[in-house]
């Protein structure tokens, strides 16, 4: 049973594509098969009633679409795969709860083949409005070691989120915590090789569950990426080899760009990341992209702790290439900040409303 489960949540009840737009398909095709065969009255008898019945479910789709309450049609049907369970529950809330609230899902790795572990995802209290508003999204990524949970636990992503909401009528962005290496002390830096497709993963897999499960805005400029260390440096870099999926990043303290180890020197990382070839390294390091294109309709916030001596080379250096990149940029130097979840914590609070207000 359990393919059924995740044949079922793989359709969505908010898009056309695939189950909407199949049966309009087959409703269209039955008309033309009813147009050649209209005289034989044993087959009007069968035809149309079947066109009647295909139009009127692709309307009540389309009615559910509108208030956002079934979102995939294994919660239609009542058949939760794994990591679902949680979701069905939240979307079942009938009225907004005073606080937001988040569900630990298990976002699959179907483009990408990544073994990800399970994800967190912050729906604040204006998700659970009807009709479901369509809210920007901010993906937070976490470092290495590390978890999605770094950033409910020392991050205190949960209650910076809730502090915004209530200061907005319980709006805010979704905020999405997905895994990015595999594994608590793997390192993937946020790229597609030897240690997983992480980068397909957070690119797309990521991206098409969300928007399909959570009825997200469409990704592009309502999308935001973010990660303190390790996913600071991912989240710079997929913006810019992304810009037509993220129009804003925040970068927590991180390095130059991926990097095997902890210093901005890359000795050692176009080996153990991308085969040996420098041109990939090049393609995947922010300082190379952004000294080679313009960005005028990206957003990039950066902030690290002045006691913190590699992380603090690289912010700074990548903040001002991005300004001459023509970013709009943001930059924030904690005094006496180290490499911390104090630092980080403090970070995301003040880019929140930055992000969130570029975010609409």
């Amino acid at each position: 049973m359990r393919w059924i489960a995740d044949f079922c949540a793989d359709l969505s009840l908010v898009d056309w594509w695939p189950l909407r737009a199949l049966l309009l398909g087959a409703a269209l095709l039955l008309l033309v098969m009813l147009g050649w065969r209209f005289r034989d009255r044993a087959m009007r008898a069968v035809l149309i009633p079947l066109v009647v019945a295909l139009f009127a479910v692709n309307a009540l789709i389309g009615v559910n679409a509108y208030f956002g309450y079934y979102l995939t049609l294994s919660q239609a049907l009542g058949v939760a795969g794994e990591g679902q369970g949680s979701l069905a529950m939240l979307n079942a809330q009938v009225t907004p709860p005073e606080s937001g609230m988040v569900v630990t899902i298990d976002i699959p790795g179907r483009a990408s083949g990544f073994q990800a572990r399970p994800a967190n995802v912050y729906l604040p209290p204006a998700w659970f409005a009807r009709p479901r508003p369509r809210l920007p999204v901010i993906v937070l990524l976490h470092g290495t070691p590390g978890s999605p949970a770094d950033w409910l636990d020392g991050g205190e992503a949960q209650q910076t989120a809730d502090r915004w909401a209530a200061q907005h009528g319980g709006t805010a962005p979704i905020v999405v915590i997905p895994d990015v290496n595999g594994g608590a002390f793997d390192d993937t830096e946020c790229v597609d090789g030897a240690r997983g497709n992480a980068e397909t993963y957070l690119t797309t897999d990521v991206p098409r569950f969300v928007r399909s499960r959570f009825l997200a805005r469409d990704p592009g400029p309502d999308w935001a990426v973010a990660g303190l260390s390790e996913g600071g440096s991912c989240a710079i870099m997929l913006a810019l080899r992304h810009p037509g999926l993220f129009g804003t990043f925040a970068d927590f303290g991180g390095l130059l760009g991926p990097r095997d180890g902890d210093a901005n020197d890359p000795a050692g990382t176009a080996a153990a990341l991308f085969g040996g070839s420098q041109q990939e390294f090049d393609a995947h390091e922010p300082s190379w992209l952004l000294t080679h294109g313009r960005f005028p309709g990206l957003r990039g916030f950066f902030a690290v702790g002045d006691d913190d001596p590699e992380p603090r080379a690289a912010v700074l250096r990548l903040a001002e290439l991005s300004r001459l990149a023509g970013i709009d940029t943001e930059l924030l130097v904690i005094p006496g900040g180290e490499h911390t979840f104090d630092v980080w914590r403090t970070a995301f609070a003040k880019a929140l409303p930055w992000i969130s207000t570029r975010l609409g």
